[in-house]
């Protein structure tokens, strides 16, 4: 039986896993990221596999990363000592095994197609609303990003309403760390929520007090909601008009806010094209580890077609 090693790739940490089915998908320890250091970087890796005394069939890595697909290039810049490398091909010649390379959030939609919400389902859009935004799509079965590249990234593009709300209100144009202007990403994770309360309200609040004021009625929390949900309701329904999903679990911080995702769910399905009279946008159902499980997932596969 074959057995693949998994790892989940933070900015701060590196945790690793151990697959040999859909079933059976075991987590192991945890290690700081050697952030500049590659050496280091790949010694943190031999240690881990060297923990499980096997040897794996091959290793799969979930990172909040981009690989491109034209270059095999990976972006990541919060992990300076692999940005802009061919981290697949770099690590197979270290390490001597088979390797692939994902994206977080497409790790996170493959767990969720695989073992959660998203079972059953053909098309999965897993939407990740955490401190940013960002996302994944599965069709049958298979990551749509297997070779890299962006699709699922609803999080970025110049698309969010310059008004939102009842009554509507101003919405800035607000700059976003991938370069344009106005993308989901600046209004749509925790901090975009706490930008939107102080543009509409004066007020710095973190997300987690906006959002327990919302709960108890305050009125400007409940105003910051309602735009909130306005401004992210669109996107989300214009990305499954054009995915065909037929479910999607969101991840992050703000999946954990029950009643936000009751909202956004109504306002979403009252903007698609196809109607449901089930919840569509629902909480993730793999609450741990999702990049592990999907990483290895995604291993186990890639073992069966090999």
């Amino acid at each position: 039986m074959a057995m693949i090693i998994s790892f989940d790739i933070g900015g701060s940490a590196i945790k690793g896993g151990i697959a040999r089915s859909e079933t059976d998908i075991l987590p192991l320890g945890r290690r700081p990221t050697p952030r500049d250091d590659f050496a280091a970087f790949v010694e943190t890796l031999r240690d881990i596999i060297a923990e499980t005394g096997e040897q794996p069939s091959r290793i799969v890595l979930s990172i909040a990363g981009v690989v491109d697909p034209d270059t095999q290039r990976l972006i990541c810049a919060n992990i300076p000592c692999i940005h802009d490398r061919t981290l697949a091909a770099d690590l197979e010649a270290e390490l001597g095994l088979p390797v692939l390379i994902a994206n977080d959030a497409d790790c996170f939609a493959m767990a969720e197609a695989g073992l959660g919400a998203g079972r059953g389902h053909r098309i999965v859009f897993g939407a990740i609303l955490g401190t940013g935004v960002g996302g994944g799509l599965v069709a049958d079965g298979r990551l749509v990003n297997e070779a890299g590249g962006f699709a699922g990234e609803w999080g970025h593009g110049p698309i969010i309403a310059s008004a939102a709300g009842d009554p509507p209100v101003a919405i800035p144009a607000y700059a976003c760390g991938c370069g344009q202007r106005g993308c989901v990403d600046t209004v749509g994770g925790a901090r975009g929520l706490e930008r939107l309360h102080k543009t509409l309200h004066d007020l710095d609040l973190a997300s987690e007090e906006i959002i327990g004021q919302w709960r108890h009625g305050e009125e400007k929390a409940t105003r910051t909601i309602d735009v909130y949900v306005d401004l992210v309701a669109s996107p989300l329904a214009l990305a499954i008009n054009i995915t065909g999903a037929t479910i999607v679990p969101v991840g992050g911080g703000l999946s954990n806010v029950e009643p936000l995702l009751a909202e956004l769910d109504h306002a979403v399905r009252a903007r698609i094209l196809r109607k449901f009279d089930r919840p569509l946008v629902v909480r993730s159902e793999c609450r741990i580890e999702p990049g592990l499980i999907g990483a290895a997932l995604l291993g186990l596969k890639a073992e069966a077609a090999a």
